[in-house]
């Protein structure tokens, strides 16, 4: 699994919008800013924040006249769950797909646009693990649901692996590549920084 760095400012306006919300159904769009601003964040931020939960479709809008209210969405739970298995493996199945093709055209490129895509396809690659890991975690927690998914993208890895080190500019990528890579690698905490 990678370890992403939470944005947590971004998460502590989600969660102070999203409360205002739940604990004020009956604000309108207008009372809601005024409930908002200035005291939690600026207007700008708060529209921000608002459209980065419609976006994610945490919250919906309901018209009422011309007024606008903001709802908590009913079972985002279980339509967040459908979105994550839609987008891992609409994203495993492209992946599969494009280091097909990547054997042929990787040897053709510069040495800059190699170091990219791998960094970007190793990237995806792994997001794409985390979510059959989290997916494997909701649905049942004591069996691998995805185990043959979670086979190829080990085989996937190993093929990108090869690839580069076939490469002639495998001196100057894989160190490259190793050095991005280790950016998403498991931390040892117990260690003094």
């Amino acid at each position: 699994m990678t370890y992403l760095e939470p944005n947590l400012e971004l998460y502590e306006r989600e969660r102070t919008v999203l409360d205002c919300i739940k604990n004020n159904p009956n604000l309108h769009h207008n009372a809601l800013i005024e409930l908002i601003v200035p005291e939690f964040m600026a207007k700008t931020t708060f529209e921000k924040t608002r459209d980065s939960l419609l976006k994610k479709e945490i919250i919906s809008v309901q018209k009422k006249g011309n007024m606008k209210f903001y709802v908590p969405t009913i079972n985002y739970a279980m339509r967040f769950q459908q979105h994550i298995e839609r987008i891992t493996n609409t994203s495993f199945h492209n992946m599969k797909t494009y280091i097909k093709k990547l054997e042929t055209d990787y040897q053709h490129k510069d040495v800059n646009e190699k170091i990219v895509i791998v960094n970007l396809l190793l990237r995806n690659i792994l997001q794409t693990d985390n979510g059959f890991t989290l997916l494997d975690s909701n649905k049942n927690p004591k069996k691998t649901l995805y185990h043959d998914e979670h086979l190829e993208i080990q085989q996937m890895i190993h093929k990108i692996f090869d690839i580069v080190h076939n490469d002639k500019d495998f001196e100057t990528i894989y160190p490259t590549v190793m050095s991005y890579l280790s950016t998403s690698m498991p931390k040892n905490y117990l260690e003094s920084e």
